[in-house]
């Protein structure tokens, strides 16, 4: 014992004698933990959802607004030949990243044959043009290749535009059978 009279080592209590804590208070206590918790955790997860969902709609509408835009850059004439290429760069900290665009004019070659006026182009062919024009607005490319051939026509022709089309001389011949007897017959049925 020390000065005080308490034991040295252990309590000097007999725990055999001294009576159990009461179930009913343990299971108060319990059951008051786990509801607390719970109620934190539902009030958590409701404010991560609305965040989340707040998020998800920014992105939305940044996917739009991109879509937008990439379409009226490709409506303005003399782009074609503007390449753009993206340099990510961020900061240290969480904040913003910053997108750096250098673009490059590439110089104009000289073209070693002039396309005649009457040749008929990839862009000009109303076949491909709608399919051009999906691109420019920003449908996914695998998307209209996909397209393309299921209607039988060539997807490669989609990365060149100024191509002549393969089957130039025999579509030019169905027009003119379409144009003379097409407008006739499709009101005939």
């Amino acid at each position: 014992m020390d000065e005080d009279g308490l034991p040295i080592v252990g309590s000097g209590v007999d725990l055999t004698k001294v009576p159990a804590i009461q179930q009913r208070r343990i299971v108060a206590f319990l059951n008051q933990f786990i509801v607390h918790t719970v109620r934190f955790l539902n009030r958590f997860s409701t404010v991560c959802e609305e965040k989340l969902a707040t998020v998800s709609l920014r992105i939305q509408q940044i996917e739009t607004t991109l879509s937008i835009l990439e379409a009226k850059l490709a409506s303005i004439p003399g782009l074609e030949d503007v390449r753009v290429d993206g340099v990510r760069s961020s900061t240290e900290t969480n904040g913003p990243v910053t997108f750096i665009l250098r673009s490059q004019v590439a110089p104009q070659e000289p073209k070693a044959e002039a396309p005649a006026e009457n040749v008929m182009t990839v862009a000009k062919d109303p076949r491909y043009a709608r399919y051009l024009k999906m691109v420019q607005v920003g449908v996914p490319v695998m998307a209209i290749k996909n397209k393309m051939v299921m209607e039988g026509l060539d997807p490669a022709l989609l990365d060149t535009p100024d191509a002549p089309v393969p089957d130039e001389g025999k579509k030019g011949l169905e027009e003119q059978d379409d144009d003379s007897s097409g407008s006739e017959s499709s009101f005939s049925d």
